[in-house]
């Protein structure tokens, strides 16, 4: 087990993973998920929120095992590696509504960093200010982490503690079996689904569920995350991590352009829009946000299933961070800006600000 943990964790091994996820995500849409959605944390748990009953935008409704598997994938590597460590930390209310508004900006882009990534590689050019605005985000969120931005101090808790984001995981899944769709209803006794639009378009569920839980592993072992990619070569001039990221992006590009799915340009693209100034804002406040709390959608889920519940905390925000976009208007489609985006990101970064300035050890 050592020697898997060294290979997962040194440069080649991470390296690794995003040439996994890069292969893995192009697959899924070419076994049935949305196009550039092969994997998409935000839009996920969105869906997520959606089959719950949280919003009732129908397009968006179906509980996605490959977020089940990210949870669980990592619970299994960690268990068989110790790295379960039940903790929590502080000012839980602030990384509750981080998560809030990390999903706020993601739906006004209309994805997380992952798809962000798969967008482009999939030759969505709409992509690019998006990422630009994730590196903007972060570079504003390292500024606060230069002059002593601190959440607190996480402290050891009681397994069981460790244990509820995975168990959350696992009732999500036995609904899922227990109440399947019924052909050409939207509704069942307890779940709704999608019969049109993006949450209708899925992979096999036990495909989706088996390779949510390999990536979940992978990237529990090797520390994969989007947001730190950019953080540290921001504050440390360090590319390990960047490394990964980079190698989940070119994989994909090859990958889609061998089987027919790279489709360069900015009309068009699957669930996207080209009101480029606020893909870069969407995804200025969402990169702050993952910034200030420590770790991107992806990586929260892979922490929380090694009992971390500070960023469980922050998985469950972006959820009820879905219900809010997509119930009061936030939230972007293909046509366009929700009536209310632009002011639900200008409060969010407002929000992201008022945390960064006001929660540090030392001033300016």
């Amino acid at each position: 087990m050592k020697q898997i943990k060294n290979i997962f964790a040194g440069t080649w091994g991470i390296v690794a993973v995003g040439v996994v996820i890069g292969c893995l995500a192009p697959l899924l849409q070419l076994w049935g998920n949305p196009g550039n959605m092969g994997v998409c944390v935000a839009c996920f748990e969105r869906d997520i929120a959606g089959g719950l009953g949280l919003h009732r935008a129908a397009v968006v409704q179906y509980i996605r095992p490959e977020i089940i598997g990210f949870v669980l994938g990592s619970l299994l590597a960690a268990l068989l590696f110790r790295e379960f460590r039940p903790r929590v930390g502080s000012a839980t209310i602030v990384r509750f509504f981080l998560g809030v508004f990390a999903m706020i900006g993601a739906l006004v882009f209309l994805g997380c960093p992952w798809r962000a990534a798969l967008r482009l590689a999939g030759g969505d050019g709409n992509a690019i200010p998006g990422l630009l605005g994730l590196v903007a985000g972060i570079w504003i969120g390292t500024f606060f982490l230069r002059n002593g931005y601190n959440l607190g101090r996480t402290q050891r808790t009681h397994g069981a503690a460790g244990l509820m984001m995975p168990l959350f995981m696992a009732a999500l899944l036995v609904l899922l079996l227990l109440f399947p769709q019924i052909p050409g209803q939207d509704k069942n006794e307890l779940l709704f689904y999608s019969v049109k639009g993006p949450g209708s378009q899925h992979a096999p569920l036990f495909v989706s569920l088996a390779v949510g839980l390999l990536i979940g592993f992978v990237a529990q072992r090797s520390r994969f995350c989007t947001m730190g990619a950019i953080r540290d070569l921001l504050l440390f001039r360090q590319t390990h991590l960047l490394s990964g990221f980079l190698a989940l992006i070119v994989t994909a590009f090859v990958f889609n352009f061998l089987v027919g799915q790279f489709k360069p340009g900015f009309e068009g693209q699957p669930v996207a829009h080209t009101m480029h100034l606020w893909n870069f804002a969407g995804m200025a406040l969402s990169g702050l946000a993952y910034c200030l709390a420590g770790g991107c959608p992806g990586r929260q889920l892979f922490l929380a299933g090694e009992g971390d519940g500070d960023a469980a905390v922050f998985v469950l925000g972006m959820i009820i961070g879905a219900a809010f976009g997509h119930n009061f208007g936030l939230a972007s489609s293909p046509a366009g800006l929700g009536p209310y985006g632009i002011p639900a990101v200008v409060v969010g970064l407002v929000f992201c600000l008022f945390v960064g300035f006001t929660m540090r050890e030392k001033t300016v």
